[in-house]
């Protein structure tokens, strides 16, 4: 494996730092087989999704570096589900969300309609402006108030 590094810019951002010097800002960090594997086939990507840099096995990595990587990896694989939407967001940006979870009660922001999106099957995700994803599997699930609310975003 070639010589990397990562930082944290000053937006708490993970960066790579690559063998020839290259910064690399905004990267993401994913795993192949996060259930079935998680200590091996790590790719670190750029903000597109084009792969950077790829890690066959976790335990090779340098201890700080490996602590980083794992960090970014708990916060990503750390998807709260929305059972109930509590106020009713502002249309300002950036707007207040607040809402309970399968993990509790919670309030956080999001920085613009783009950070709500619909997917297949009625189920909805929401990234906070920490880059925090919330899921919301079936919006026909929520009661009917929480879909008042949700439904001007999508």
């Amino acid at each position: 494996m070639p010589p990397f590094r990562l930082e944290r810019n000053q937006r708490g951002r993970l960066a790579l730092v690559n063998e020839r010097g290259e910064t690399f800002e905004d990267i993401e960090v994913v795993r192949a087989f996060p259930l079935t594997d998680p200590r091996h086939w790590i790719s670190i990507c750029d903000g597109a999704g084009k792969e950077l840099l790829f890690i066959d096995n976790l335990d090779g990595v340098e201890a700080a570096t490996r602590s980083l990587i794992e960090e970014e990896l708990s916060q990503r694989e750390f998807v709260p589900v929305i059972t109930r939407i509590t106020n009713t967001p502002s249309s300002d940006e950036p707007a207040t969300w607040q809402v309970e979870t399968d993990r509790g009660a919670t309030t956080f922001e999001v920085e613009s309609d783009e950070a709500i999106h619909r997917q297949e099957n009625f189920r909805v995700s929401i990234t906070d402006s920490h880059g925090i994803r919330y899921e919301i599997p079936d919006i026909r699930r929520l009661d009917a108030r929480s879909r008042k609310a949700l439904e001007r975003f999508l």
